[in-house]
């Protein structure tokens, strides 16, 4: 339909290497709702017969509800959804739907459209998730585990402590792509082919009509422009090595070797030939997805990256990586949020397994500085007692009285105040001395439980008031769409 300046069609292997109909499916609703604002912009500023907007209206309104021909021969939605209107509503006046507008701006409203309802979806599902792991986090304010670095034990925590610092993460995410809907909200609507048109449109009217905060002024940058592209996948990429990192814990914590947790039978996968085996596959695949989408971001960049200014054919390729990154990211937030809920915590294995590993010594250390001596002093002393406690492999706090002398052998510690501290000294008893802000001690935990979901609260009051922005206009415009059609 948009050949007229050549000669001759498209050959089928061509087509079917230029089109992009199979991908566009997607945004095909945008194409159609986008088409009744324009039109409807045409009809209010006089450029189309009421009669004119009245037969398009009509015929969008019908395509809402019908399946598309993929094999229609068609190049992209767009021609498809325009050859499909001026077959109902004849070219007289289905052939004025597109005044003033390209596929370069049209393409780049839908994306928008798409992009801006997907990251309200990842937002909630984010909020979701975030409260699931405040939830449990909630129930477990007093099971105790080692927290590590370097993969080895390094202090004494809490379980609801690590899972507030992941929900403190996904709130990060969520604080990122909330941000990114500001820039992704923009109208580009009206900018044409690349240098806007003659004809006397209202941009700012259908931007309006359409829940958009604005518009994109410059016609260059509205039409080719796709950084927006690039910064919601870079947020989600990152979104989801974040849920990578939580997926890797708890395939290591699964393991019959570490046995802190056991993940419910539906999100796990059972052996083809081991029957006693019980695999984290789900957990497995979102790691591999995560590498997927960060292909997903390198596709897209390398893409823009070799662009000129203005629109080039090589953009229709970075919408599957759009329309992927979607998918697999609130799949996977909804997936762990029930693996989440789901969630076996073997409290006595993780008690067990800090309190056999020497975990106090830093507390020891700390409780030497306040009596006055120096910490490179302590954490010496503390150092040897580990030695020695590895030695005679028994931990600290069965440490005789001579093998206390021989940690503080060289300096002027007495070592019946060691002796003291150690007798005094347990897990429990960390647990409840640390109170460093945002510490793992027992204090901290309640008031960060109730801080997040403060914020999880204030964040969906929030995203919700935008989602109603956008439906409000939306269904206004529908309204106004009735009101031409009686």
């Amino acid at each position: 339909m948009y050949r007229s300046r050549l000669g001759t069609d498209l050959s089928d292997i061509t087509l079917d290497y230029v089109s992009s109909i199979n991908d566009d499916s997607e945004i095909a609703y945008y194409d159609i709702i986008g088409s009744q604002a324009h039109t409807l912009m045409l009809y209010q500023n006089n450029i189309i017969t009421r009669n004119d907007a009245k037969k398009i209206l009509s015929a969008l309104d019908i395509l809402k509800n019908e399946k598309f021909d993929t094999s229609s021969g068609s190049e992209d939605i767009h021609e498809l959804i325009e050859s499909l209107v001026i077959k109902k509503a004849g070219m007289t006046s289905g052939g004025k739907m597109h005044t003033a507008r390209s596929r370069n701006d049209q393409v780049a409203l839908d994306i928008r459209m798409k992009i801006r309802d997907d990251v309200n979806i990842i937002c909630n599902c984010l909020l979701d998730t975030v409260e699931a792991l405040v939830s449990i986090a909630k129930n477990h304010q007093k099971t105790i585990m080692p927290l590590y670095t370097h993969l080895q034990q390094a202090q004494a925590g809490l379980f609801s402590h690590y899972l507030l610092a992941h929900a403190d993460v996904l709130l990060r995410d969520f604080e990122r792509l909330y941000g990114t809907f500001e820039r992704v909200n923009q109208s580009p609507l009206g900018a044409g082919p690349v240098g806007g048109t003659s004809i006397p449109i209202d941009r700012i009217s259908t931007a309006k009509m359409l829940g958009f905060d604005g518009v994109l002024e410059n016609s260059i940058d509205a039409t080719s422009t796709r950084d927006f592209v690039a910064e919601y996948v870079a947020m989600v990429s990152i979104l989801m090595t974040n849920l990578s990192k939580i997926s890797e814990d708890f395939v290591i914590w699964s393991t019959s070797e570490f046995s802190f947790i056991e993940l419910a039978d539906e999100f796990t996968s059972p052996s083809s030939v081991m029957p006693q085996k019980k695999n984290p596959d789900i957990l497995e695949l979102t790691r591999g997805k995560t590498s997927e989408i960060i292909g997903n971001l390198t596709a897209i960049l390398t893409t823009i990256k070799g662009l000129a200014s203005g629109y080039g054919r090589d953009l229709q390729q970075i919408k599957s990586s759009i329309w992927n990154t979607s998918k697999i990211s609130i799949s996977a937030l909804l997936i762990l949020k029930s693996i989440l809920l789901t969630l076996k915590v073997n409290e006595k294995q993780m008690k067990k397994v800090t309190e056999s590993s020497n975990l106090i010594a830093l507390d020891i250390a700390e409780k030497l500085v306040q009596e006055g001596i120096p910490f490179r002093i302590t954490h010496k002393i503390s150092g040897i007692l580990v030695q020695l406690a590895y030695q005679s492999k028994k931990p600290i706090s069965k440490l005789t009285l001579e093998q206390i002398k021989k940690s503080v052998s060289g300096t002027k510690v007495d070592p019946k105040i060691v002796s003291k501290i150690i007798s005094s000294t347990s897990v429990v008893s960390s647990l409840k001395d640390r109170k460093s802000l945002g510490s793992s001690g027992y204090d901290e935990q309640k008031r960060m439980i109730t801080d997040r979901i403060q914020k999880i609260n204030e964040y969906r009051t929030n995203v919700t008031k935008r989602e109603n922005k956008i439906n409000s206009s939306i269904e206004a415009l529908t309204k106004q769409i009735d009101e031409i059609m009686k």
